[in-house]
Parts: C-alpha cells; structure tokens; sequence
C-alpha cells in the first residue's frame, strides 16, 4: 500500500468529522476474542496511522478473526503523559510515544535526540535497528512495559516561528519556544538561552495561535498533517534531533495473547514500523514544497555553529553523566565524538 502525498496532506480535522474511528461495532467486538486498544497522538492522515490501519487489518486476517486491534489516532484518549499512565495500568493495551517523552519513565529513552547527534537517517537506523536501540529496549522491559524492536519514524525535527527565522544560535537567545515534556527539550534549548515551554502536544496549536509561544519543533509531516502553518510564518531547518514512536504494550494484556497470536501482532507491527518508515522519509522529501505554497518561509543554517554552542555550554558533557558511559559510547560510537 502506498500513501499518497495527497492522502497524507488532508486535514487532520477527518478524524475529528469521523469520531468513530476505532470504536468498534458490537458485531466486531463480539467476533474477536481480544479486542486492544491502540493510542496515539498523530493526525489520522500521518503515515504512522495509515500503516496501522493496514496492519489492523492484516492481523485480524491472519489471526482469523481472533485479534481486533481498535486504532484511537489524534489524542482521543488523552495527552500523551494521560496514555503513558494509561498504557502502565492497562487502561490502553498499546501506545507509540517520543522516546523523550518516554524518558520521564525510562530515562535512557531519550538518547536518540541528543541536539545535533544524527547527520542522517543511515545512521539512524544502524543505532536504532542496533546496538543503541537495543540498549534503550532493554531499559523499557525493565521499566515493565513491552517494546516492540521496530522504532517508527517522527523525522528530524525543524524549528518554526511566528517572529524571526533561526540561522544561528543567537536566534534563539530569549525565545519562547514550545517543546513536548521532557527533560532533555528544556535542557538543550535552555543552552540556547531560549525560553522552553513544556506543552502537550494537543495543546500546540492553540498555544501558537493565542502568542503562549512564539514557535514549535517538529519534523515536517507533522507541521503539514496539524496544519502548524497556519500559525507560523518561518521554517528553520535545524535538524536538531531525530525522534522516533516506541510502539509500546501493557505487560499483562501482552502476556494475556498466546504465543502464536503474540508472533503475528509483532511481526505486523515491526513490518509496518519499516514501511511507515519508508512513507514518512518520501513525505519529508515533497512536503517542503507544499508548505512553502502555503506560506511558509524556510531558511537552511548551518549546523556547525548550534553543535559548538551545546559543547561550550556544557550540554554534552551533562547528558553523558545522566545517561552514563555505557549508553554514551554505543551513541558515539554510530555519530562520532560529542562530549
């Protein structure tokens, strides 16, 4: 299944006109014997939505009818620290989420977006599908939730503004930007001199509209699916992290599957993780086009100069005492030197 530029560019408000996605029938729920709920906070139209209708489906196929994975897109369940504390006590069966959000629970989760780290998506996915990414696995099962070994894909994350584009990081110096809850946003931004503010993302957009925060940062699929645009005048290519969604499980529901049932949900869920993949690395490719003929003014800086700021500031040297030698070294040793 391909995923149209078209498709992926609708207004995310279709979920909104379509409340009863994912909220199945007496009929179905009826024929299943495990009926889970899945959670997320993108838009319906985002490529990480459209593959997991796909993979809803193909699993109900193959497990014939025995497995019904119900999808709740766009936060209908609530902010993404909401579905965290829901996914630990079993209130929802799986959830995706930042591991930067994530880390608030599993402070290794966080490591992937260390500011600047990642100069392309090679070398992300040799850490992620790696020696890194299995480190930060075994820190979530720990941690007591079940992690699936795909990561997907949220992009490299630009910075968007209402007030001035950034080209250096003097540009930053008394900013009001929006970043998601947690440690790791805050703490490289306040090395920018910035001013970090910590919303939920379902928040965002009223938050840019009402001047709570002059910018944002997010990867371009999703200033295009949430219509960011619309409240902001600048794009910055900072690339200044890349994030990824943890397709997470509530330990005891996991456990509850027997075994085969188990093999066919994973193995569906990792392929449609490469896939999404695939379609989110194509929309990044083409959407830059169609923002900036919906008035978006980007600018490309150099990196350089923001990865000279995070070492004199200390930031490195400070995120690899929290994470410690172990994690910092499988981090360096796919990017090269930081600290």
């Amino acid at each position: 299944m391909s995923v149209s530029r078209r498709t992926l560019l609708k207004a995310s408000a279709a979920a909104a006109a379509l409340g009863g996605i994912g909220m199945p029938s007496v009929a179905r729920a009826a024929e299943a014997e495990f009926v889970y709920k899945y959670a997320n906070n993108l838009p319906d139209t985002h490529p990480l939505n459209v593959r997991a209708r796909e993979m809803s489906a193909a699993i109900k196929a193959e497990t014939n009818g025995r497995f019904d994975l119900q999808i709740f897109p766009n936060n209908q369940l609530g902010s993404d620290t909401d579905m965290l504390s829901q996914i630990r006590s079993g209130g929802v069966e799986f959830f995706t989420l930042s591991g930067l959000i994530l880390s608030t629970l599993v402070p290794a989760a966080s490591i992937n977006g260390i500011g600047f780290a990642f100069p392309d998506y090679d070398t992300v996915w040799k850490a992620m599908d790696g020696e890194l990414g299995g480190h930060v696995r075994g820190e979530i099962t720990k941690a007591g939730l079940v992690v699936m070994d795909k990561i997907w894909d949220n992009g490299f994350r630009q910075t968007t503004s209402s007030t001035r584009p950034i080209n250096g990081p003097e540009d930053f110096k008394g900013f009001k930007i929006r970043v998601p809850v947690s440690p790791l946003w805050t703490s490289m931004f306040k090395a920018f001199d910035a001013s970090p503010a910590s919303i939920n993302f379902s928040e965002v957009y009223s938050a840019l509209q009402t001047k709570v925060v002059e910018g944002q940062e997010n990867p371009l699929a999703l200033i295009s699916t949430a219509k960011l645009y619309e409240v902001q005048k600048y794009c910055s290519l900072t690339n200044h992290m890349w994030d990824g969604f943890w397709f997470l499980a509530n330990r005891r529901s996991w456990e509850r599957l027997p075994v085969d049932v188990r093999e066919i949900v994973a193995r569906n869920i990792n392929a449609a993780a490469v896939k999404e993949r695939e379609d989110t690395a194509k929309l990044n490719a083409t959407v830059r086009e169609e923002l900036a003929g919906k008035g978006l003014i980007f600018n490309q800086p150099t990196v350089t100069p923001f990865r000279d700021k995070l070492r004199s500031a200390g930031f490195y040297a400070e995120w690899k005492g929290k994470y410690g030698d172990q994690a910092w070294s499988l981090l360096e040793k796919s990017v090269g030197k930081l600290a």
